[in-house]
């Protein structure tokens, strides 16, 4: 698999964990020092807030809507760091896009260590209405 691929895979495993609310996936994805602003703007430092706050919200979130994840553009920092820019689009429970959704605009850093991907910091920002 290429680093493309790898972040691809990384970004479809947010998606479904998402989808199918499973927090622990989600979890460990991350970085134990990870960093991540939420898009209703919560700052959470390192895996164990991140943890709390997933544990929390996640079970029970997809009952009238999911979102999908796309990856938009990836840059590489070095060849194990790369930014990752997604668009998040919020669909019903059957795939087809909600009108007058917001859109998400996460973006991820992410590091390669020890032969894994993993991320490092993460920022999610709804995208303002053209």
């Amino acid at each position: 698999m290429t680093s493309h691929e790898d972040l691809e895979a990384i970004v479809a495993t947010v998606e479904h964990s998402q989808q199918n609310e499973l927090p622990d996936e989600f979890i460990a994805l991350f970085r134990e020092d990870a960093i991540w602003t939420t898009g209703n703007g919560r700052r959470l430092f390192g895996r164990d807030e991140i943890a709390d706050l997933t544990r929390r919200l996640l079970p029970g979130s997809m009952t009238e809507s999911k979102q999908t994840y796309t990856v938009e553009h990836i840059l590489f920092i070095r060849p194990d760091v790369a930014a990752v820019k997604v668009r998040q689009q919020y669909v019903t429970l059957s795939g087809e896009p909600i009108e007058g959704a917001p859109m998400g605009s996460p973006l991820y850093v992410m590091s390669r260590e020890d032969g894994q991907w993993r991320i490092v910091a993460a920022q999610n920002t709804l995208v303002a209405p053209d």
